[in-house]
């Protein structure tokens, strides 16, 4: 595994927890620019390898939880990269991209290793809670051979479906985060309401749970708004990368996604207003801001 942030840290624990002799993951190895950061993983047991080059050598499976398509192309070729392995390696990518970059992306390295190399996205929802309690939702595009391989592998951050071809994942996760940024919105905005009204924030956000408004997003981020903690889970200015996807996914399918156009415009403003290196519940400060 490559990309041992907030969220492949903890996936890359739950790899590790998995894995053994007579099991699907055999062994974790890892790899990145600092190897302090992976001083967890190497004292429970994983191995660390010098270059993603030196990584593919030793895997068949690579899961890339890194931010976005150009550090996924430097993994792959820049110097000492996993393309300049002599492997057979499935790379799973499960940042949330371009689909279109990321056939792109395929088709340069199966054409640079001759076929010894192919892509599978697989972007994830959960956030740090459910990648530390390893049930993530992991939606999964690709052929369906390499896709067969990587399952299993998955299964141990939380519920892979291949959902079809590769992009397949992609175009899920900018769904996903449709209606994740318009959901966190609706309760930002609702909340503001609230608290002018003089009502208890809280106790209403508590009630609204057990109703149809209850989520995920609010069980979550309920109570970051009434403490106003936006300290980062996941910073909010990725939500602009992310509705992008999904913007180019409107168009390609000629879709009218007023909601899209509306809750990417917010997460553009917040971000240009600062507020972008704090948690998606930060959205709470911005319209009341406003």
């Amino acid at each position: 595994m490559i990309g041992l942030g907030n969220m492949g840290l903890p996936m890359a624990l739950n790899l590790l927890r998995a894995s053994g002799p007579d099991r699907h993951i055999r062994k974790v190895t890892v790899t990145g620019r600092s190897r302090e950061r992976s001083a967890a993983l190497l004292a429970a047991g994983a191995a660390w390898a010098g270059t993603p080059r030196e990584l593919a050598e030793q895997s068949d499976v690579l899961i890339l939880m890194v931010p976005d398509l150009p550090q996924v192309e430097e993994v792959l070729f820049g110097p000492d990269g996993v393309a300049e392995a002599s492997t057979e390696l499935v790379v799973v990518v499960s940042a949330t991209v371009s689909a279109a970059g990321l056939r792109t992306v395929d088709a340069r390295l199966r054409h640079g290793t001759h076929g010894r190399m192919v892509l599978v996205d697989a972007p994830v929802s959960g956030g740090t809670e459910g990648a530390e309690a390893g049930i993530l939702s992991i939606m999964v595009g690709g052929d369906v051979e390499p896709v067969a391989r990587v399952l299993p592998v998955l299964s141990a951050c939380g519920s892979p479906l291949r959902l079809g071809p590769l992009g397949a994942g992609a175009v899920a996760k900018a769904c996903n985060q449709l209606i994740v940024a318009a959901t966190m919105s609706a309760i930002a905005e609702a909340s503001v309401i609230a608290e002018r009204s003089g009502l208890d924030l809280g106790a209403l956000l508590d009630l609204l749970q057990g109703g149809y408004a209850g989520s995920r997003v609010l069980e979550t981020k309920g109570r970051r708004l009434v403490e106003r903690d936006y300290t980062p889970t996941g910073a909010a200015k990725f939500m602009v990368k992310d509705l992008s996807f999904a913007a180019a996914a409107a168009a390609d399918t000629r879709t009218v996604a007023p909601t899209l156009a509306a809750v990417r415009e917010s997460f553009l403003r917040l971000t240009e207003a600062g507020l972008g290196d704090q948690d998606l519940a930060v959205i709470h400060r911005y319209v009341g801001s406003l």
